[in-house]
């Protein structure tokens, strides 16, 4: 018979054993699976203080800074640390009611009661002084500093773009960044944010009871130091900017100008625009939000979101696929009796010598020749049909970087449009449109949507007589290197090189003797043509590309001027004026820029 104190005894043992092994697996949860009491205890008397970089400072091509940083401070909060305190000093303060003071300390709490919130963000000097003195009063408030962007001057916004906070969304796709930290929303700021943000260091505090910090936990051994992030040159020329929004002001638009001998963007102007210092500090949310209801849209970026009709200047690109695909000749004229009209289509066009050859008539921007070769182009007898002879039209046209993304380095850059046939048939039904029906793409009208980085791009490729480089705004990052081949490479079209020199010679003559003779330089040969796009909101819109000098280019441009009548009117002096200060960098013209800076088209 089995002993039953020999059975007792192993069930104590057992059970001696079994608690045990709930005491050391508890032991392991708390100290090794579970943080809180880690946290709970560390957070009793020590402090760990993000140290953030600063920024990369941003300079123009010439060395001359746009972008620099400011110091400035956040209040900072650890939920778990806080006692009670007088709520409405704080609030005094703060210049904050304590309702709010109440949901900013919820939010915080709900964030994590061990982790240090934001309370305030970018103190002023005023109140962080304040603060340093009575932040013992508040225990588990902290201040923290931090940098903020300044702007010498108040431009480039679009281009430079602006910092926000993160929210969760955020960080759950970056983990790098925790709640308050800043981060690129728009322009270069978003493009290099990586580049920018330098790297995030600590220190670690210890702190006596009255939340004052008595001294370096360790001696500092687990600190780490803050790197700041790198500064960044950029393409853009400082004064050719500055310039240019001076032009723009009153007026809707934009101006892109490019070097076309490597792509590189010496100025991008969208207007209305606003002071970047605006979406800076406290008053950034604010401020957005009166950006934001603007019915002037200037946080809009027209330069690379707008996409408009490029009107005329969109001529010399059929009159390119004409010659490639031998339906036309330099010397190939056609007549003009106010217009192209055939069956029941009539074009409209204002009065001009006739007939005209290819020259002349990039020179007097006639509608009636344009009408003409595309209606050869797409009769072409070596396709099956009109929709095969498109996709080729369509094919040579989208070499020309139009109706796709150019792949610039500035966020937020639409593709525009490039109709299909696909669109055509689904709008008009299969086999039933006709070169007749779609004439309206011969004078770049109809379904054409070009944004005004891809109409400087094109003027790129007619300066180089056929290739362009990526535009870019990004000409080194300092102390490191970054891919940047993809801007280094050429990108041709399907035109052969030597069709482009009378179009040249053609755009030549719109400024000597054509639709542009505002735009003359002396002693600059400056090639460019003009364009109204028509705009079935209002009046038309004035455009107009260039290039300078004929040969050896220094400087490729598009204007467009919303509402503005024809290209003439103020795209093209707008263009010229751009182009003068750029090349020989002051003006001669006095009365000219003095009549656009006084020309106020949006209050008229």
């Amino acid at each position: 018979m089995t002993n039953p104190y020999v059975n007792r005894k192993y069930i104590i043992i057992s059970l001696i054993i079994f608690i045990f092994i709930v005491f050391v697996a508890r032991l392991f949860y708390m100290q090794i699976i579970d943080d809180s009491y880690k946290y709970s205890a560390q957070n009793n008397s020590q402090r760990r203080i993000t140290k953030y970089p600063a920024r990369g400072v941003i300079f123009d091509r010439n060395g001359k800074i746009l972008v620099y940083n400011e110091p400035a401070f956040d209040l900072m909060v650890i939920p778990i640390q806080t006692k009670a305190f007088d709520t409405t000093d704080l609030c005094k303060i703060l210049e904050i009611e304590p309702n709010i003071l109440r949901l900013i300390l919820k939010r915080a709490r709900l964030y994590s009661k061990y982790k240090p919130s934001v309370v305030i963000p970018q103190l002023s000097l005023e109140t962080t002084a304040i603060l340093k003195e009575k932040i013992y009063k508040f225990s588990g408030f902290f201040l923290q500093s931090r940098t903020l962007r300044k702007y010498p001057k108040p431009i480039a916004a679009h281009l430079l773009g602006y910092v926000g906070e993160v929210d969760e969304a955020y960080i759950k796709q970056n983990p790098y960044y925790k709640m308050g930290d800043y981060v690129g929303i728009s322009g270069i700021e978003k493009s290099y944010e990586e580049y920018l943000r330098g790297k995030k260091g600590v220190s670690i505090y210890l702190v006596d009871v009255h939340n004052k910090i008595v001294g370096n936990f360790a001696e500092g051994k687990y600190d780490t130091a803050a790197i700041p992030g790198y500064n960044i040159t950029t393409t853009i020329d400082l004064e050719l900017q500055e310039y240019g929004e001076m032009l723009m002001k009153n007026k809707k638009g934009s101006i892109v100008a490019i070097d076309p001998q490597n792509g590189e963007i010496l100025a991008l102007i969208s207007s209305p625009t606003y002071d970047p210092s605006l979406l800076v500090g406290r008053k950034r949310t604010k401020n957005y939000q009166m950006l934001l209801k603007d019915t002037l849209k200037p946080l809009f970026n027209r330069a690379l979101m707008a996409k408009y009709p490029p009107g005329s200047t969109f001529k010399m690109v059929n009159g390119l696929i004409g010659l490639q695909e031998g339906v036309i000749n330099v010397h190939s004229a056609f007549s003009c009796s106010r217009g192209f009209s055939m069956g029941n289509i009539h074009v409209g066009c204002h009065p001009h010598p006739s007939p005209l050859e290819l020259i002349s008539s990039i020179q007097h921007s006639c509608n009636a020749y344009y009408c003409n070769v595309f209606f050869k182009i797409l009769n072409n007898k070596k396709y099956k049909n009109t929709e095969e002879a498109f996709l080729k039209w369509r094919e040579y046209v989208t070499s020309f970087g139009f109706g796709q993304n150019l792949g610039t380095d500035l966020s937020y850059e639409l593709k525009g449009n490039v109709p299909t046939n696909t669109y055509y048939n689904k709008y008009f039904g299969k086999n039933r449109w006709k070169p007749l029906t779609i004439i309206s793409l011969s004078i770049g009208q109809g379904e054409l949507g070009i944004t005004p980085l891809q109409l400087a791009n094109y003027a790129c490729i007619l300066a180089n007589r056929g290739y362009y480089y990526v535009p870019h705004v990004v000409k080194e990052i300092h102390d490191v290197q970054h891919d940047n081949n993809k801007f280094l490479q050429k990108h041709r079209t399907l035109i052969d090189p030597k069709n482009f020199e009378p179009i040249v010679e053609g755009m030549e003559m719109v400024v000597k003797g054509g639709t542009a003779r505002i735009a003359q330089i002396d002693s600059i040969v400056v090639c460019g043509k003009t364009g109204t796009a028509q705009n079935p909101h209002g009046k038309d819109h004035s455009i107009f590309i260039a290039f300078a000098p004929k040969d050896n280019p220094k400087i490729a441009i598009a204007v467009v001027v919303e509402n503005a009548g024809f290209g003439a009117t103020y795209a093209a002096p707008i263009a010229s004026l751009m182009i003068e200060k750029y090349l020989k960098r002051k003006i001669k013209r006095v009365n000219l820029e003095k009549y656009i800076f006084e020309s106020d088209l949006i209050r008229r």
